[in-house]
């Protein structure tokens, strides 16, 4: 416990001094030079208001993961062109929710920034509290480029770049490599369940979640927990350890209440009482 509250204090102070350094110039100013490209001049800048006209649909997922600003930049070489969009989050854990609500097996996955995905058309990797989109148009492959233009932008944002430190608590038994996940709100389907930290497992056959809600108080909560209650019919003194929540949309959650944290499993199967006993492991962590 008091090793992750001291990485977490660590990469605390390593991104509030990130956080301030991230205007468009600057970010323009981080790009570095590729041979036979140009950089643009111009660039745009959208914010909450605006970056509907520029993304339409996709904009109430970014906004939900509290994003900040855009700031689209172009390489352009004839009539080719590289565009980069950095999007601004408040935090870098919003950055990384971000980057993994959009995550796909399709692509490549790399170790730039916090984590990075790719192939020979875009590039897509989170540093700081940036999430960075990167795509082209060419006859020929852009791959190589597109990693160069990556590493050198993650390395100006943010060189430490990294998962949450949260993420640290999870079991590496059964866990699902690239399946790591923060979810700002609405988790399985519940507005209350805020600021959740999960990965995907498999045990045996059988896969299932494992989740932590980061209520930041204690009393937020206890407060989470009897809010669930309450949706659930039931009406259970709220303390701390292991418990059950009967949720008649997602079968038998099993939970666990530490401090500022419910840890729990979750199964579409409905079988989540069966990786109950991973929780403590868990929470030994915290």
């Amino acid at each position: 416990m008091k090793y992750l509250k001291h990485i977490s204090l660590f990469v605390f102070c390593v991104c509030a001094a990130v956080v301030k350094a991230q205007t468009p110039e600057q970010l323009k100013g981080w790009l570095p030079s590729i041979e036979g490209w140009t950089v643009a001049e111009s660039m745009e800048v959208f914010n909450p208001d605006n970056l509907f006209d520029r993304i339409n649909g996709a904009a109430p997922l970014f906004l939900e993961n509290n994003f900040r600003e855009m700031t689209s930049l172009e390489y352009r070489k004839g009539d080719d062109y590289i565009t980069i969009q950095a999007y601004r989050h408040a935090s870098p854990e919003d950055a990384f929710g971000m980057y993994s609500v959009e995550r796909t097996p399709e692509l490549s996955n790399h170790p730039v920034g916090g984590e990075a995905q790719g192939d020979e058309a875009s590039f897509f990797f989170f540093a700081g509290n940036i999430y960075v989109k990167i795509w082209g148009t060419s006859e020929g492959n852009l791959g190589d480029v597109l990693m160069r233009i990556a590493k050198g932008l993650a390395g100006k944002i943010d060189p430490n770049a990294a998962y949450p430190p949260l993420l640290a608590a999870f079991p590496e038994e059964g866990k699902q490599k690239y399946s790591e996940a923060y979810i700002t709100a609405n988790y399985i389907g519940h507005e209350f369940l805020k600021n959740a930290y999960l990965a995907r497992y498999k045990k045996g056959e059988k896969p299932f979640q494992l989740f932590i809600i980061d209520a930041r108080t204690p009393e937020n909560a206890r407060e989470t927990l009897s809010k669930y209650y309450r949706f659930a019919g039931q009406n259970v003194e709220i303390k701390e350890g292991a418990q059950v929540v009967k949720d008649r949309y997602n079968g038998d959650i099993p939970v666990l209440l530490q401090g500022r944290y419910i840890l729990g499993a979750f199964s579409e199967n409905g079988d989540a009482a069966d990786f109950a006993d991973m929780l403590p492991v868990m929470a030994k962590k915290l």
